[in-house]
């Protein structure tokens, strides 16, 4: 069955203008992307045609006119929105997937409806002749059976005015949490990262330029480690957390803005990498140098391979954010917590007190066992 995402005014005094920025986007720019990422065949749009131009660029939005036709003549799932809603996609998706009875509107208080129709050309007729939403909803109410719309208010902000754009940025910021996080990374890295993406997000700063900076300083900490003075071991540390908080901001901006990419995932993923064997592999040189002894370069070989080898292991699942559900078994649980980057708050205590060295010898445990934990949990899904 065909999907139709229906743009239209809200059609109240002192509305959101359509340009308004929401987080680096115009608000209905932001709207119709929502829409494509949430699977929507097509995308259409109640608003003049040269705004139209100016605001949706690029995308696959067209304006809504008298003529309007669906894709083509057979039933159709037409999500209607008020264009004053900042939407999330996975809330559009449910829209669009959800099971409701055919010919029957299901609508809310003028911010959104519903409908599975064999005539969608007369519900875009009906469209382009309203003067909102609101006005929309009650003349469908007229030809169709209705019911109340029982959708989950967490996954869209209304926009009552401009004032108002604060609010849903915030809100925005909140729903780019990954479910994958550890304790450190929720609660104190993301608050700064978040802080940060906020105020790149109207900036021409790309993801991909934020993960280069991210690897610049990550790569930039890691010779300091070669030293057993506190004082560099701790400048290295700290560069190694600056390079985890940065690293959380490219994958914002991205989902924030609607700019993720293949490429622009496996560039993360990878420099993150990158970064943690030059660390360890500093780490090695620096307690060998430190001991007089050469079984430090020993466990930095088994770290670094390990590591790479579980990177690579991992690549194919770089694109997913799936947190362990209750239902996990041990072994999943574990992984979890290995791919956990809280370690480099014990790197910060440890080169404190000039000893990070020695977090390598549990690097060179932890490591191997991680990349075990991920081959067999591999083979079990398999079996």
């Amino acid at each position: 069955m065909d999907s139709l995402l229906l743009v239209v005014p809200p059609g109240t005094a002192g509305s959101v203008a359509p340009d308004t920025v929401v987080a680096g986007l115009p608000l209905l720019r932001r709207i119709v992307l929502a829409g494509q990422r949430a699977g929507f065949a097509r995308v259409l749009v109640q608003s003049d045609p040269s705004s139209l131009d100016r605001l949706l660029g690029g995308t696959a939005a067209v304006a809504l006119s008298g003529t309007a036709r669906p894709l083509t003549a057979s039933r159709c799932r037409i999500v209607i929105l008020a264009a004053n809603v900042v939407p999330q996609p996975r809330w559009l998706r449910a829209l669009r997937e959800s099971e409701i009875e055919a010919e029957r509107l299901y609508a809310d208080a003028g911010a959104a409806a519903v409908i599975d129709t064999d005539e969608p050309a007369a519900v875009l007729a009906a469209a382009a002749s309203c003067r909102g939403v609101g006005h929309l909803v009650e003349t469908l109410r007229a030809r169709f059976d209705w019911t109340d719309l029982k959708a989950d208010d967490a996954g869209r902000f209304p926009l009552a005015t401009a004032s108002d754009t604060g609010g849903a940025e915030t809100w925005l910021l909140r729903s780019l949490i990954k479910q994958r996080e550890g304790f450190m990374s929720r609660h104190f890295e993301r608050k700064i990262s978040l802080a940060i993406t906020r105020r790149l997000a109207v900036t021409r700063i790309t993801p991909d330029v934020m993960t280069l900076v991210s690897l610049a300083i990550g790569l930039a900490g890691a010779p300091f480690f070669l030293s057993s003075s506190p004082a560099y071991q701790l400048t290295g540390a700290l560069l190694f957390l600056l390079h985890s908080i940065l690293d959380g901001c490219d994958g914002e901006l991205a989902r924030l803005k609607f700019m993720e990419s293949p490429h622009g995932a496996i560039l993360d993923f990878w420099g993150d990498n990158v970064v943690h064997v030059a660390v360890f592999a500093c780490m090695s040189v620096g307690l060998s140098f430190a001991q007089e002894a050469p079984w430090p370069l020993a466990l930095g070989a088994l770290t670094v391979a390990a590591t790479l080898a579980a990177a690579a292991r991992e690549s194919s699942h770089i694109m997913q954010d799936t947190a362990v559900g209750v239902d996990a078994g041990w072994m999943a649980r574990l992984a979890e917590a290995f791919s956990s980057r809280d370690f480099i708050y014990l790197i910060v205590a440890m080169s404190a007190f000039g000893k990070a060295h020695w977090f390598l010898i549990f690097a060179s445990v932890g490591t191997p066992i991680f990349f075990l934990l991920l081959l067999s949990i591999g083979a079990r899904r398999r079996a």
